[in-house]
């Protein structure tokens, strides 16, 4: 069987696994930890040595290699083959996905080098989302914005949501044909999609993964005119407020202790008020979010929870659905599950369910489907 690296470079960790297509386990994986802002870790390619030592999978058994780019722009909806010269087109969208796009190609140039034999593709998160209507892409600014520069909105987090759309057919015995679903991605970035019938629809990330859902570090969306008063009366430059915005806000900037939610959560539960205010603002935000994703569909048959926070944070889970009765969400039980699971009353719509993120098997299949047939070196 052939056997695939996937490189999951995200906001705060480098998620490493080795697997093969039609085997759900993953033969080994890990994770190195980058803080809650991977721009200020270490240098990609110790990231990628130490991953690969901790995987003890010899590169002469792996038939190609994946990675994970958070940003394609307008050209990149399927997977491509990278080489230098790809690695240099791609390097033009980093200003779109700052906090993602760098460290992603970082990886990758360090994992070309280290493992010059074998073939590396790039999937992209925005590729599920180029089946959006023309009236959730264009934003209500000039139409010269849209046309000739290219603003409009791209969706991100499309491999994690094509994988719980995956599984909640499986979990629900349903083609995806047959569903509508919210799915609910929440980690150190946070996202709501809906899925239609197997396409996306509507989802709350933008141009650049800062539009939303607050976040563990970014801001979410805010009222513009408070960042004009910012560039204006605030006294800050772009490059300033940008910091701001990526790097200083969310669950971090209102706590004042992380933008890692278990810390919150501690802190929340040792008295701290803003800690708490932060938590609450999170789920507030992100009931209104799955809410706003819902009107893009005929119905809501399925609401799925993902990420980091949406797998694990079961108290957090809880709270925003029992702010979901408008939807007909009934409340679940706030426990805490290792596995994919139907978290509902059986036959109860819309369901809930939690679904681990395995955006590692969608970018293994990627790489199976372009990668070059030669055979492994033993």
């Amino acid at each position: 069987m052939d056997r695939y690296l996937v490189l999951n470079a995200g906001s705060s960790t480098l998620k490493a696994s080795v697997v093969e297509p039609g085997r759900r386990a993953a033969l080994a994986g890990t994770t190195v930890d980058w803080g809650s802002d991977a721009t200020r870790a270490a240098d990609r390619r110790r990231s990628v040595e130490r991953a690969l030592a901790d995987l003890g999978e010899p590169a002469a058994s792996l038939s190609g290699v994946g990675h994970r780019v958070v940003h394609g722009g307008e050209r990149f909806v399927h997977p491509v083959m990278l080489d230098e010269a790809m690695l240099a087109e791609l390097d033009g969208l980093a200003e779109l996905a700052p906090l993602h796009n760098p460290i992603a190609l970082e990886t990758a140039r360090a994992a070309m080098a280290l493992l010059p034999g074998v073939a590396h593709v790039a999937a992209f998160d925005t590729a599920f989302h180029a089946s959006l209507p023309e009236e959730a892409v264009v934003y209500p600014l000039p139409w010269e914005w849209h046309v000739e520069r290219g603003i409009r909105r791209f969706g991100f987090h499309g491999l994690s949501v094509e994988w719980a759309l995956r599984r909640a057919t499986e979990l629900l015995g349903r083609p995806a044909a047959e569903l509508a679903l919210v799915v609910a991605h929440l980690g150190s970035g946070c996202s709501v999609t809906a899925v239609d019938g197997g396409r996306s629809v509507a989802t709350s990330m933008g141009y650049t993964p800062l539009e939303g859902l607050m976040m563990g570090t970014r801001a979410g969306s805010v009222d513009p005119g408070v960042l004009l008063w910012a560039l204006r009366g605030g006294a800050l430059g772009a490059d300033r407020l940008a910091e701001v915005l990526d790097h200083e806000s969310g669950l971090l900037g209102v706590s004042g202790v992380s933008g890692d939610v278990r810390q919150v959560a501690a802190a929340a539960d040792a008295g701290d008020r803003r800690a708490a205010l932060a938590l609450d603002m999170f789920v507030r935000r992100t009931a209104e979010g799955i809410g706003a994703a819902a009107v893009a569909l005929p119905r809501l048959d399925g609401l799925v929870f993902t990420g980091g926070i949406g797998e694990n944070a079961a108290a957090l889970r809880g709270r925003i659905i029992e702010r979901l009765p408008v939807l007909g969400v009934a409340p679940i039980a706030a426990d805490e599950t290792g596995t994919d699971r139907l978290l509902s009353e059986p036959g109860s719509t819309p369901a809930v369910l939690r679904v681990e993120s395995r955006e590692d098997l969608v970018i293994a299949d990627a790489v199976a489907a372009i990668a070059p047939r030669e055979p492994r070196r033993e």
